[in-house]
């Protein structure tokens, strides 16, 4: 009498065919829950830079940071976030911080450093023309890929 002692070729063929297709099946899904990370990403370090933004505009306009006569209050640049504004309430001449560090857009270049990941508009330029220049007053991702819900991510 013979014994099995092993799969047959079928059997083996069958099942890596069946491994396949579910492999391939999980692959778009995969995919699509690492874009939606990356987008949850992006809108936190937009949120995150945006009200740093405000904070530093809030504390120019009641005065906790000097502000030159015909400065708009807004930033000069993200780096300012970070290395913080002397506050004139402290006797002390203690810096406010409104950044602990600026944050990466997930969909730019890695190799670049983070404040560089980002598109500037100042507050003298358009919405529709958005441009650097001498404050910063909103950012936006230089990413030209469309989000899962068909947005531009720069226009976010």
């Amino acid at each position: 009498m013979r014994r099995n002692a092993g799969f047959t070729l079928v059997e083996l063929v069958v099942t890596v065919a069946i491994v396949g297709l579910l492999a391939a099946m999980a692959a778009p899904l995969l995919e699509t829950v690492a874009r939606r990370s990356k987008e949850q990403d992006l809108k936190a370090a937009l949120m995150e830079i945006r009200n740093a933004i405000d904070a530093h505009k809030d504390a120019a306009e009641t005065s906790k940071i000097r502000r030159a006569a015909g400065e708009s209050g807004y930033p000069a640049s993200l780096q300012v976030l970070v290395d913080g504004v002397v506050d004139r309430t402290s006797p002390s001449s203690a810096k406010i911080y409104f950044l602990r560090r600026v944050p990466r857009d997930p969909f730019a270049d890695p190799s670049l450093p983070a404040a560089q990941t980002w598109g500037l508009r100042s507050s003298d330029s358009p919405p529709d023309n958005p441009r650097a220049g001498k404050d910063v007053f909103d950012v936006r991702s230089l990413s030209e890929g469309k989000a899962l819900d068909g947005t531009l991510y720069k226009d976010w």
